[in-house]
């Protein structure tokens, strides 16, 4: 992944978090909007957690969501972060999405729990459903599926276990 002093956007694309990374020298790579017009910014997983903390000082104190999907079978597993910055004008709050591209062999993220607490159960599920382990998580375990469950169930390539024969069904 190129980072911002190398990518081809141009300085009027970036964001405001994207053009403040840059000053700070933080490496990442702006995607540009969303449809609402929410600024998106990749990470690297290695860089993921020093990344975190900037935005947090910078304002950004609220994880409204933390998700993941699988890109593609066989492909990147994906986390995404939704960060908002809570101020005065909370009808108008800034937004800024942070996706981490990780290899399904190796899926490792450092966690964000002790920045933002909140990221506590949803950290817990895209490893319970993905198999994304956040390192440094406090409480990493399965959430929604049983302990002995095996495989990630929302991968693109898992092979649904047969639980049911149809006789039972009836």
């Amino acid at each position: 992944m190129s980072t911002v002093s190398k990518d081809k956007f141009n300085i009027e694309t970036r964001g405001r978090l994207s053009a403040w990374s840059t000053r700070h020298k933080f490496s990442h790579r702006p995607l540009g909007y969303d449809y609402r017009g929410v600024e998106t910014l990749q990470v690297k997983s290695e860089e993921w957690l020093s990344v975190a903390v900037a935005p947090y000082a910078y304002g950004f104190n609220y994880l409204r969501s933390q998700c993941a999907y699988d890109s593609a079978p066989g492909g990147s597993l994906v986390s995404v972060y939704h960060l908002t910055q809570m101020r005065d004008q909370p009808d108008q709050p800034e937004e800024v999405c942070t996706k981490i591209f990780v290899p399904r062999k190796n899926p490792r993220i450092p966690s964000v729990y002790w920045v933002w607490k909140s990221s506590d159960l949803q950290e817990r599920e895209s490893y319970d459903m993905l198999g994304i382990i956040h390192q440094g998580h406090p409480h990493l375990r399965r959430i929604l599926m049983p302990e002995s469950w095996v495989g990630w169930p929302l991968r693109k390539d898992y092979v649904v276990p047969n639980f049911y024969e149809l006789q039972d069904a009836y």
